[in-house]
């Protein structure tokens, strides 16, 4: 009667989200119809540096779904295929803000299918998020301007 297990949808959404801008926020709150957990996971990548620890990330992404049991915050390292395997994930949760965007999370996705036989999910940005990225509300932050409409 443990079928629960196999019918689970499980969806991880996984970037550096340094910061994790309310853009993530919308795609988040948009796919938890589509799915029974969401894992949000920090990559690791020592090649991007950042301001802030993981740990930190980790801790201000956690309080925003404090209330909402189906959102889990985490972190990996490694190839993310492998690492949503590893945690039952059956799909990858992509957000995508323009054409650009498109073309680099569509060869993610090839790749991810090929090596991993997992499924991605694009959820195209809001019109009214499709500017805003993590590396714009970083220089501003760096430039002492508000930042608080851009982050959730």
């Amino acid at each position: 009667m443990n079928n629960n297990i196999h019918t689970e949808k499980i969806a991880l959404f996984a970037g550096t989200f340094n910061p994790y801008t309310i853009g993530h926020h919308r795609i988040v709150q948009r796919a938890l119809p589509l799915f029974n957990k969401i894992v949000i996971a920090i990559g690791c990548n020592p090649e991007k540096l950042s301001g802030t620890t993981v740990e930190e990330r980790i801790e201000k992404i956690a309080t925003i779904y404090k209330e909402e049991p189906r959102i889990e915050v985490t972190s990996y390292t490694g190839l993310t295929v492998d690492y949503a395997h590893s945690i039952g994930a059956q799909y990858l949760l992509r957000g995508v803000r323009s054409v650009k965007d498109f073309e680099y999370e569509r060869e993610l996705a090839d790749i991810n299918h090929k090596i991993g036989d997992i499924e991605t999910v694009f959820l195209i940005s809001e019109p009214e998020y499709a500017s805003i990225s993590s590396s714009m509300v970083r220089e501003l932050q760096k430039y002492g301007k508000e930042i608080s409409n851009y982050i959730p």
